[in-house]
């Protein structure tokens, strides 16, 4: 076991989210009872529905233990580890465990990356979205002002002519009783017409 292979063994399960704190002291010397965990908690996250054994206790739980793993390593992701190395439980173990740690982790950043993408893309087409729906409304107000201005325009160019009506309008004298006299005869019209009609037979 190398300084460095540990190294990235322990960064690795710490992103990956082991919870236990892995040190070199842990595989100075064997300790089958951690590897194990370690083995079970990896094959875990690899194949959550992975059906192993998980006793460890005699020797022969410990044999089929390793052999379980080994196969299912080969089998479903073609890695091939030495099941002598992982038995002996000691630093010998750690470039075993590697292999299945370097797995999960490149896998988990690919992904991460990956979605990362995805994000950026979503941004993106987000972004787009608003721009082209401030484009529309821009558009729908300047053609509203370009309207709005050609009605100002013609009511303006009116309004020439309406000044002149007002002004003869306003030039005119109005003649009171000569208005009076107009009124007082359409109200002695209407009452001539009233007489006439009530006394006229059924």
């Amino acid at each position: 076991m190398s300084y460095r292979d540990l190294r990235n063994f322990t960064e690795m399960m710490r992103a990956l989210g082991y919870p236990r704190l892995i040190s070199m002291e842990n595989f100075r010397t064997p300790n089958f009872q951690l590897v194990a965990e370690i083995l079970a908690w990896l094959v875990n996250r690899y194949d959550p529905s992975a059906d192993l054994p998980t006793e460890v206790d005699t020797e022969q739980d410990r044999v089929i233990f390793i052999k379980s793993i080994a196969q299912f390593m080969a089998t479903k992701a073609h890695v091939k580890l030495n099941t002598k190395k992982l038995y002996m439980a000691d630093g010998h173990a750690v470039k075993e465990l590697l292999k299945i740690s370097s797995l999960l982790y490149t896998a988990m950043t690919t992904h991460q990356k990956s979605g990362l993408s995805e994000d950026t893309s979503t941004q993106k087409n987000m972004e787009l979205s608003v721009k082209s729906t401030d484009l529309k409304a821009c558009r729908q107000l300047a053609s509203e002002i370009t309207a709005r201005g050609a009605k100002l325009h013609e009511l303006l160019g009116r309004e020439v002519e309406l000044r002149d009506l007002r002004r003869t309008a306003l030039s005119q004298t109005v003649d009171i009783e000569e208005l009076e006299r107009g009124i007082a005869s359409s109200i002695s019209a209407v009452k001539v017409q009233t007489i006439s009609h009530s006394h006229t037979p059924p």
